[in-house]
């Protein structure tokens, strides 16, 4: 499995379009085959400062989730609201805990 952590940071005063354009693409992604996770999240200490926790199943799933028109989407809607590049890295699933809340 493939985990995808990225963390963005919106300009001052766009916290709030940010968050909703985030929120909005994840509705999107339910829908995807491959995709078993995809978290939105906002820093306690820094309310402009969001991370995306995504899970794939596999590259392919991945892919498939980067060509999407809905990413595609959202990426024109948060361009100009990011103070800065996104932080993306990508890691590979080693062991894990499932389904426990």
């Amino acid at each position: 499995m493939i985990t995808v952590i990225a963390v963005m940071k919106a300009k001052k005063g766009t916290e709030q379009e940010m968050e909703q354009a985030l929120r909005d693409v994840v509705k999107d992604v339910a829908g995807e085959e491959g995709t078993l996770a995809y978290v939105l999240n906002r820093a306690k200490k820094d309310p402009q400062k969001f991370l995306m926790y995504e899970k794939y199943r596999d590259k392919e799933a991945l892919n498939h989730h980067g060509s999407t028109p809905h990413f595609a989407a959202m990426f024109q809607k948060i361009a100009p609201l990011l103070d800065g590049d996104p932080s993306i890295e990508i890691f590979e699933e080693l062991t894990s805990i499932e389904g426990k809340r």
